[in-house]
């Protein structure tokens, strides 16, 4: 499904605000590439790192709390194997990117809106965002990796 490429692979992940999904699948993306992918995130209207997504990483053992949230306009005319868009909007938002990167979309539910759901409502989907992430991460570089 996703080609081979030779070397280290610079993976971009897309969402809007680049402060939960896109967030959780560069930690994942990371730690499942066991240092052989080169990945980023960003969004395209920027918010701010959610703290839940820092918590329910932490509870895997994988620390996200130093990243924070960028502007896709910060990546225009970098080079990419591979641009992930993880919601709807960033995949319709997406800026063309040189070269012949393989755009890959894969939504995955948006967790609660501060305020939206009870901490334990919102913690809850967080996890489940995350566990469907990471899932699909290791499934990705399973197949890159061949």
């Amino acid at each position: 499904m996703f080609s081979k490429m030779s070397g280290n692979r610079r993976i971009l992940i897309l969402c809007t605000g680049n402060s939960a999904r896109s967030q959780m699948g560069e930690g994942l993306l990371r730690a499942a590439g066991r240092g052989d992918l080169l990945v980023e995130s960003a969004g395209v209207r920027p918010g701010s790192l959610r703290p839940e997504a820092v918590t329910v990483m932490r509870e895997i053992g994988i620390d996200i709390s130093a990243h924070y949230s960028k502007s896709v306009d910060q990546f225009i005319g970098q080079k990419f194997d591979y641009i992930v868009t993880v919601c709807d909007n960033a995949r319709e938002t997406c800026p063309i990117f040189p070269g012949d990167a393989v755009h890959i979309h894969r939504a995955f539910p948006d967790p609660p809106a501060p305020g939206e759901a009870d901490e334990a409502t919102t913690l809850a989907a967080f996890r489940a965002v995350r566990d469907e992430i990471r899932e699909w991460a290791a499934e990705f570089v399973e197949e890159i990796s061949r």
